[in-house]
């Protein structure tokens, strides 16, 4: 690969989910990503552009109006990503089923 050339999709979604586990839940301790509050990871390489489609755990979660910005600039931080975008959607709605082995591990459940 030359410097003009984009990484490979999987390298910039990867790296993207991994800036995604850096970010913890305010409540409970665990990343968004093994949360299961990310529903989507997408990465348009013609515009470096990243797209996350997430979730709250409930819409009346106490950072429903900063979680999603935050996560929109942690994105936008990642190496070659130029443009970052989060939808918030509530359906389907966020459930414990959604959580990660991990999570689950973590949590003790």
């Amino acid at each position: 690969m030359t410097e003009t050339q984009p990484a490979p999709e999987g390298t910039h979604r990867d790296r993207t989910v991994e800036a995604l586990r850096s970010r913890f839940d305010p409540e409970i301790p665990v990343n968004i990503y093994d949360l299961g509050l990310i529903y989507e990871v997408r990465f348009e390489p013609e515009r470096n552009h990243a797209y996350v489609k997430m979730t709250l755990t409930s819409p009346a979660c106490p950072v429903a109006g900063t979680l999603p910005g935050d996560v929109e600039r942690k994105v936008a931080s990642v190496e070659g990503v130029e443009s970052a975008e989060v939808d918030l959607v509530w359906d389907p709605p966020w459930s414990m089923a959604m959580l990660s082995e991990a999570a689950r591990l973590q949590l003790g459940l």
